[in-house]
Order: structure tokens, then sequence, then C-alpha cells
């Protein structure tokens, strides 16, 4: 059958809003598996997200969203399930999407008939399923498909403080089962979850059953899993299960592990496991140590550094131009009232985000798109000058045909090793897009090749002319 449909085109609209396969969902790209491939074109996932919560939140409007996005051209973005969810003023966050009214908060599971959920209104039945939850989570998966987004669909979180697992719906005080009468430390074990982990590989099977038919989806196990007690087996296990949901559906989806915050060499993988993430990446050696992988590396959360554009600006160039296949950005901007991206956070806030910062992933996004970067790899060698002291670099290459370099800092006069040719050259100002200087390089020029003066953070695309 599905021989039969690849003569169509590669994806149907169907009464429901949703997307009905044609062709494989979001996979590694098979000449380049730093990369994806999706909708038949080679893909570098790249945008400014919101916290979280679109799905869960049910007064967050997501068609503003994903339309904000869209206008920048940005094609990721990043959702919890519901098995976790934050309080108000969790982590010094204003108007935090993943903390919603607890009385209107969606979920996986059914609300019963018993009062007493700690943020509102009833408890769980764990038992049920909340359709009205499912129908919302394919909507938005189906209006990121049409606007060409894709899903982390993110399956679990640990619970970071008591105030944390003080709701989830896990908690045996908040469901009407007597199941999860533990610590929050042993929610993602095997052998200490009280009776939990039936209850978690049902909601994964369903999950993944609900969202079979988008090809806009990645599944990352579970965020941060280096806290909270979350141990390596119960990961490994939900992997397994997920693999198992999938194993009689045709179209299987790309799984996500979350490695560390910063950088870490990752030691045996799972063979099932695609896409590697970490957060908060930068300098990018998270990339340099675990290249030899052939899996998209990705820095899918960022913050901790403040409010301003700078070094969410240089951590995106720079984690990219190292080899990395996805970046998001963590935008605080964006909330229920201000879904288009326009929320003034205050400066206590422990990121940021905001629409020109989101013109700016665009110019990065545009910048990787005009390069046939498949045929790429990391490689700064042609840059053989010494760099002043003040001034970094990060490279991709192929050797005698496409260079893309990002200089943080100036890098005054360079010297290039390029093979005998003509190319064709351009310097960029990368905050704002604007080509500064372009022309022709010959082999008599490549020895003293003059960055433009005055700017402190730039890119520079060079390609062989025919």
């Amino acid at each position: 059958m599905l021989g039969k449909l690849s003569a169509f085109p590669l994806w149907l609209f169907v009464l429901s809003g949703s997307i009905a396969l044609a062709a494989e969902p979001l996979s590694l790209h098979p000449d380049n598996p730093h990369y994806f491939l999706f909708r038949g074109k080679p893909t570098i996932l790249i945008t400014s997200a919101e916290h979280y919560g679109a799905v869960l939140n049910p007064d967050f409007d997501y068609i503003k969203y994903l339309d904000e996005l869209t206008a920048h051209g940005l094609n990721n973005t990043r959702t919890f399930s519901g098995a976790y969810v934050e309080p108000q003023g969790a982590f010094n966050i204003a108007k935090n999407t993943l903390a919603p009214d607890g009385k209107k908060f969606l979920c996986p599971w059914a609300r019963s008939d018993q009062p007493g959920y700690a943020g509102g209104g009833n408890k769980f039945d764990l038992t049920k399923w909340d359709e009205a939850y499912f129908k919302r989570l394919k909507d938005f998966v189906g209006r990121a498909g049409k606007r060409g987004i894709v899903v982390e669909m993110n399956l679990f979180c640990p619970m970071y403080e008591e105030q944390q697992w003080k709701l989830s719906p896990q908690n045996d005080a908040n469901n009407i089962n007597g199941i999860g009468k533990i610590g929050k430390s042993d929610v993602h074990t095997l052998d200490k979850n009280g009776k939990l982990l039936e209850v978690q590989e049902k909601m994964v099977r369903k999950t993944v059953a609900e969202l079979a038919e988008f090809d806009n989806l990645y599944y990352e196990v579970c965020n941060e899993p280096y806290f909270g007690g979350v141990t390596m087996e119960w990961q490994l296990r939900i992997v397994d299960v997920i693999v198992e949901a999938e194993k009689g559906l045709p179209q299987k989806h790309l799984i996500s592990m979350n490695i560390a915050n910063g950088s870490k060499k990752i030691e045996k993988p799972h063979l099932a496991v695609s896409i590697f993430n970490f957060h908060y990446a930068s300098p990018p050696t998270a990339v340099a140590e675990n290249f030899s992988l052939k899996k998209v590396i990705g820095d899918n959360e960022t913050g901790f550094k403040g409010t301003a554009d700078d070094h969410y600006r240089m951590e995106a160039w720079e984690f990219l131009l190292a080899g990395g296949g996805l970046y998001n950005n963590l935008d605080y901007s964006f909330v229920a009232g201000h879904e288009d991206g326009t929320f003034e956070y205050p400066k206590s806030q422990p990121g940021g985000g905001n629409r020109k910062f989101r013109q700016q992933m665009k110019v990065l996004k545009d910048f990787l798109d005009s390069f046939d970067f498949v045929r790429m790899k990391p490689d700064p060698s042609f840059i053989t000058s010494k760099l002043p002291k003040d001034c970094r670099c990060q490279a991709l290459a192929e050797p005698g045909e496409q260079y893309a370099a990002y200089f943080h800092g100036s890098p005054g006069t360079v010297s290039l090793d390029l093979p005998a040719g003509t190319y064709s050259f351009e310097w960029i100002e990368v905050a704002t897009g604007r080509p500064i200087m372009g022309g022709t390089l010959t082999s008599s020029d490549i020895g003293k090749f003059s960055a433009p003066p005055d700017h402190s953070e730039l890119a520079l695309k060079i390609r062989r002319k025919p």
C-alpha cells in the first residue's frame, strides 16, 4: 500500500484537519544522519519556542503561536504530555505556560467524579483517557504540520521539587487509583515506582497510537533525566515501549534522549535513539564529543544567561556551525494572552526570547539553508591564520566547494587554504542578516582576506564559482 501511495503528493490533508501520511515521517538524512530529512528536503530544526505548555494549558491559543513561528520561518516546537505540570512561580518564570489553571489543566488521564486534586478540581482516574486532551494534542500537531513545524513530544519530566510532585496526576493524592504513593525521586524507576510503570507504559502506547498518522513528530523520552532520580534503566524501558508500540504501524518516528546540561560523551547509546539533545550547550563540545555517533545532536533548551539576545544567538550559531542539527531557544515571550510572543517579561526571567530574536533565528536558518549542508562537515581548518584572542570560529565545509563560518569577535585579516579556483564570498552581519561585503576570490586573494572592520559578530559564505 505504501508503494502505491508514494506516487501521490507527500502529504494529504483529511477532513479532521490532521495530516495523513503518504511518505516517511521526519527521519535522519540517509546521506548525512547528522541532519534530518523532512518531506523530501534536508532539514535543520531551528526555533525559538514556548515553555512546553501549548497543549496541556487550554488557555493558550496555539494557533496564534504557530502562526508567529511560521512568520519567522521557524520549524520546531516542544510540548510536554501533562504527566508533569508546574505551579505558577516555579523557577521564577512569569506567566509560565507550563503552569495552567489547575482546574483546567489537561493531561492524558481523565478527571474522576471525586474532588481533591491539589491544583483544583477533581482527582484523576489513571485507568481512563481524557479524549479532550488527545483531541487538542492531535489538533496541535496537525496544525503545526500544515505549517511545516516539527513537534517534539516530550513524554516525561523529573519531579524537581515537592511542589511539582504535589501537582502530578501520578501522585496518589491526586488520583483515585491508589497508585503512586511514593517519593518524587522514585517516579521514574523500574523497581520503586509504586505501580506507576504500568500506567506510564500505557500512556506511551496511547500517545503513540493517537499520533501515528503525523509526519512532523519525534518523541523525547524525558526532559532532563539527570535530575530527580530518573534511572537510565527506566529511560531505556520507555524507548523499548515506543519501539514496541510502533512495531505494527506503517510509520516509525524518531526517538530522542536528553543527555546532559552543557556536554557529555555518550557511551553505549540505545540503537533506537536517533536524536541526542543537550541543554545550555555552549561551547559546542557536546557536538564534537558525539559527532562519531552519526546521529543528530541537538540543543533543545537554553536559558540562565540573562534575558538579552546576544548569548542565545551566539549559542545557536556556534552549536549549528559545529555540526549540530537542532536548536530550540526557550522563549518566554509566549504566554497565554500573548501567544504572538509579545509578552514583556521581567528582568528576573531565567531566559529570553522576543520577536527580534526570532528574526535573528530566521537569519541563521536562511544562512544554513542556502548551503547544500548535507555535503558539509565541521571543519574550520580552511582558516589557517591565528585568530585574535577575543575571536572564536565555528565552521562547516565541503572542501573545494562550499564553506560556512561564524566568527564571534572580529577576525581581522584571515588567511584561507582553498584549492585553486575562483570563489564567490559574502560577509553577513549576524544580528540583522545584512550583507556587508562580497565579491570574488581567486587563488591570489586568499592569503590576505580581510573581514569587514567594526563588526564583532560575522558570518562568512564562500562558494566555488562554475
